[in-house]
């Protein structure tokens, strides 16, 4: 059995007691724990944070909930590989905020969606084609007015990922773009932001348009390193 890790926690001083519980014992299990590592007990616990048994026991059943923690008999309560749903979750916030996760993340872009456009490039419709001209047209409208058109924004990668016909591609994009959807927002409130992003978008649809994959690929790789530089120093 592993041994879990010793930490401090902080004392709970709020009224929703078992959200801050839960918020850090998520936090303790990302940075410290693995799949397979068990819990401290629910005394323990309640004694480390200075709060009652039950809001310990509520904190674990929310993260039960979302597949981060899972009771077994003789063992106690024991972590699991992180799910797209503990991932995208709410609190996961106070993980986001941190620099190098963020940084992961795009990362994983940078290596998926490139991929993808060139894949799309070559499984694109004229349907397809339409949609993202129509779309884009409503991002124009919404930045020429001042608006952040974040809607657009968001919808533009899903639908290239549509384009590219695979379904499991498609999943790993939407859940990277609810991950980084706080981070996103708040990057495109940052001056020129949302003007560039719309540029980037006009040369990924241009290389799509001419069924080129690898301008399609390079137009796309071009736009998120553009896009990663601003974030990273948004945050």
């Amino acid at each position: 059995m592993a041994t879990p890790t010793k930490v401090e926690f902080e004392a709970i001083r709020r009224s929703k007691v078992y959200e801050e519980v839960a918020r850090q014992i998520r936090n303790h299990i990302f940075e410290n724990l693995k799949p397979g590592d068990v819990l401290p007990p629910e005394r323990e616990l309640a004694q480390r944070f200075g709060v009652s048994r039950s809001s310990v026991r509520d904190a674990i059943r929310s993260l039960e909930l979302i597949g981060l923690l899972e009771p077994q008999q003789g063992r106690g309560t024991v972590v699991c590989e992180p799910s797209a749903e503990a991932l995208a979750g709410p609190l996961t916030a106070v993980i986001l905020q941190k620099r190098k996760l963020v940084g992961e993340l795009l990362d994983v872009r940078k290596i998926v969606e490139p991929a993808l456009a060139r894949r799309a490039a070559q499984h694109v419709s004229d349907a397809h084609i339409a949609d993202l001209e129509e779309l884009l047209e409503r991002q124009s409208s919404k930045v020429a007015s001042g608006e952040l058109a974040i809607a657009e924004d968001n919808d533009f990668h899903y639908r290239i990922a549509l384009a590219a016909d695979n379904a499991v591609l498609l999943q790993i994009v939407d859940v990277l773009m609810d991950i980084l959807q706080e981070t996103r927002e708040k990057s495109l409130q940052t001056a020129g932001r949302v003007q560039k992003s719309l540029a980037g978008h006009r040369r990924i649809l241009s290389a799509l348009k001419r069924r080129d994959p690898a301008a399609s690929e390079k137009a796309m790789r071009q736009h998120l390193e553009e896009i990663e530089d601003i974030v990273l120093r948004k945050l």
